[in-house]
């Protein structure tokens, strides 16, 4: 991994909880990053090597957690339009798509967990290497790999 030059803005994007009022969070979240990005795109596009990464999560492509999953997906499809705004620009728009990272908010959770160094290097690599995913683990290859199969094959609770 060598030096990144240009201005690199970082939407984390990570969020987390339950209930009714979660709803609203997350998609305010997930929704106000791109629009957030937009505003710093003066500054971005002014630096011809700068990187917008944006912070998905599995949960972009496979429904498990009600609003985090529809505000991830909502985020999945906010950095595509904001690559094709960005890219003609010079930035280069990066989405990160993980299972759990072995952060605190993921402390709850059984399973493997990626280490965050794992992560930043993979992130790195793939900026440096001009990709435009990251896919970070074993199980968001495998939820990705199988989006063009049946909606039944991803969810075989939906079979009768």
């Amino acid at each position: 991994m060598s030096t990144l030059t240009g201005a690199v803005v970082l939407v984390t994007g990570a969020n987390g909880g339950i209930g009714s009022a979660f709803v609203a969070e997350a998609l305010a979240l997930d929704i106000t990053e791109p629009h957030l990005a937009t505003a710093f795109a003066p500054v971005l596009t002014a630096h011809p090597e700068s990187v917008l990464i944006d912070m998905h999560s599995v949960a972009s492509w496979y429904a498990f957690g009600g609003a985090y999953s529809a505000s991830k997906a909502a985020l999945w499809s906010a950095t595509n339009s904001l690559r094709l705004e960005l890219t003609p620009k010079g930035t280069h728009v990066v989405g990160v798509h993980v299972g759990y990272v072995d952060t605190a908010m993921a402390a709850h959770a059984d399973g493997p967990k990626l280490n965050p160094a794992d992560l930043v290097i993979q992130v790195f690599d793939t900026v440096e290497a001009g990709g435009y995913e990251v896919i970070a683990d074993e199980l968001t290859a495998s939820i990705k790999a199988g989006l063009s199969a049946p909606v039944e094959a991803l969810y075989p609770e939906l079979k009768a």
